[in-house]
């Protein structure tokens, strides 16, 4: 009995460091995004950071009320329009976030390759 509750320790510790490093990579993510992308911008350590968090969050209520990952690559036209909508929808909750729906359109397909490259999913 013991041992269960130290095991679930550290699979509640480890899920929450793997969720952070989840989410600094996303920021970075953003951050080439924001780069590459015409129609999309972030500016500012925090706006990267609190844009991420809510994608994640949106990206969770997505995944829990319709059951659709929304992976902009991988997961059909489906989860690619859900990403779109998600950051776009993002802009409004995050200060110092613009996005067009033409560049929310592209931003979903450089992270859907950036997704792809990097190890592990970030999305």
């Amino acid at each position: 009995m013991a041992n269960d509750r130290v095991e679930e320790r550290k699979n509640t510790s480890g899920s929450f460091v793997g969720w952070i490093i989840r989410l600094v990579l996303f920021a970075i993510v953003l951050g080439i995004t924001s780069f590459l992308t015409p129609g999309f911008s972030i500016h500012g350590l925090w706006s990267f950071l609190l844009a991420a968090l809510v994608i994640s969050v949106l990206d969770h209520l997505a995944e829990s009320l319709m059951g659709v990952d929304a992976s902009p690559i991988g997961r059909g036209i489906k989860g690619f329009l859900i990403a779109a909508v998600i950051l776009y929808l993002t802009q409004f909750l995050v200060p110092n976030m613009s996005v067009s729906l033409l560049g929310a359109i592209l931003a979903a397909i450089v992270i859907g390759i950036l997704d792809i490259l990097l190890p592990g999913r970030v999305m």
